[in-house]
């Protein structure tokens, strides 16, 4: 029994650990970050697989948390899809380092390992493992010159930045 609640509670928290050698940034400011980000690039999962006009809006809850909207174009099924998920700081509120839920007690870590600290304009965030990857910009579009200097951040850590996808989003797409 003391084994099945140890191999649970690993379950529950294991996906809300850093991967080796990322450090979130450091003088997070929670309120400046809020709002609407365009997913620019993302490594390949199947919650995202053939989405376009990809975006994830923050914004505060009640209780003090995070909500967070993600929503998307399902272009093969020709419609909009959405998922709603809560999310808290791990460590410190002045640490880009947060777990997100979508699915009740299931927590993934939201680890931001860059961003545009003067003007909250762009970021990189990854997940537990090096497996999760987004480049996110508070446009559609981002300068070539910023997303390849993101993406030459996340090949020295050790992304796989030859599999990015990068996400459509002209013209827009479809009303909700």
């Amino acid at each position: 029994m003391k084994r099945t609640i140890i191999a649970l509670l690993f379950l529950l928290t294991g996906c809300v650990r850093l991967p080796e050698g990322v450090q979130p940034v450091d003088n997070f400011q929670l309120a400046r970050y809020l709002g609407t980000w365009y997913e620019i690039a993302r490594l390949d999962h199947s919650f995202e697989r053939g989405m376009t006009h990809v975006t994830a809006e923050y914004t505060l809850r009640g209780d003090g948390g995070i909500r967070v909207l993600n929503r998307g174009y399902a272009e093969q099924e020709q419609r909009w899809r959405e998922a709603e998920g809560k999310a808290s700081f791990v460590d410190r509120p002045d640490q880009g380092y947060l777990k997100v839920s979508f699915f009740g007690p299931f927590y993934g870590a939201y680890v931001i390992l860059a961003l545009d600290q003067d003007q909250y304009r762009h970021a990189l965030v990854c997940g537990p493992d090096r497996s999760y990857l987004w480049i996110l910009a508070r446009t559609p579009v981002l300068d070539p010159v910023i997303r390849d200097a993101l993406i030459a951040k996340a090949a020295a850590l050790g992304f796989a930045t030859d599999q990015l996808i990068f996400v459509y989003h002209h013209p827009p797409a479809p009303s909700l």
